[in-house]
């Protein structure tokens, strides 16, 4: 009796164990959907959740597609240790990520190594008008030195700097390209962050300051033409916000809210 007793618990042990080594892809997709509430999901998982790869997308649609939020596809592989509440994951895609990225941490917090992320530049649209009615395009690039997230009550919350770079953006609606170079610096502090504003190069000078406070974003700052490109650039700043004389010179007012 004792002998089979030990049989058992060996198949089951065995059994466990084959089951772990093998488990699909598509159970981090699940993971990843029920802990962000359905915002963001993996798709086209392929592989074990060890060793697998997918692209991140967005809510699946009422046909049950799912858009890609970011190019190319992130390939992982993760430590088994996760299983007893250790993380320890690298990342991989060269089409979204400048270096591979370097994951620690528990079930619920986790520690980025150095990296940046390439965004698309229509993203800037989702933040409504008159971002969308410009039509943004160029490179954008979010880069950090170190950077740390936690997941609290579902949400994600933030502590570190990261740095948003804007690289020769243009707009359809004008025909100057670039309008020009910009920086927005962010320092997260949970949910919130403090961010601002600057021109690196070009004719569209921009620069204020805003936060960002549990997903309300809030801006105010100033639009200009560069000397010489007032006439060029005065429907779109027209577009951008309302004129205002300040210390002699025709401004522009941004503000979000």
């Amino acid at each position: 009796m004792k002998r089979a007793v030990l049989w058992l618990l060996a198949i089951a042990v065995t059994a466990a164990l084959t089951l772990a080594v093998f488990f699909p892809a598509s159970w981090l997709a699940a993971l990843v959907e029920k802990q962000t509430a359905g915002r963001l999901t993996l798709g086209d998982p392929q592989g074990t959740l060890w060793s697998g790869s997918a692209f991140i997308g967005g809510a699946a649609s009422h046909s049950g597609a799912i858009t890609p939020l970011l190019p190319g596809r992130f390939s992982w592989k993760i430590s088994p240790l996760v299983l007893v509440g250790s993380v320890n994951m690298d990342l991989e895609n060269p089409d979204a990520l400048t270096q591979p990225l370097h994951v620690t941490g528990s079930w619920k917090e986790w520690q980025l190594s150095p990296g940046a992320l390439k965004l698309p530049a229509d993203g800037l649209a989702g933040l409504g008008a008159p971002l969308n009615t410009l039509a943004f395009s160029g490179a954008m690039q979010l880069s950090w030195t170190s950077l740390q997230l936690a997941l609290v009550d579902r949400n994600v919350v933030i502590n570190g700097q990261t740095t948003l770079q804007m690289q020769d953006m243009s707009s359809r609606l004008v025909p100057i390209r670039p309008l020009g170079s910009y920086q927005v610096a962010m320092d997260w502090r949970g949910q919130q962050a403090g961010l601002t504003v600057s021109t690196v190069k070009g004719p569209l000078l921009l620069r204020g300051s805003g936060n960002i406070n549990h997903g309300r974003f809030q801006f105010s700052g100033q639009a200009e033409a560069a000397e010489g490109y007032e006439a060029t650039l005065g429907s779109l700043l027209n577009l951008l916000g309302q004129r205002r004389n300040i210390s002699g010179k025709n401004v522009i007012a941004l503000e979000f809210r």
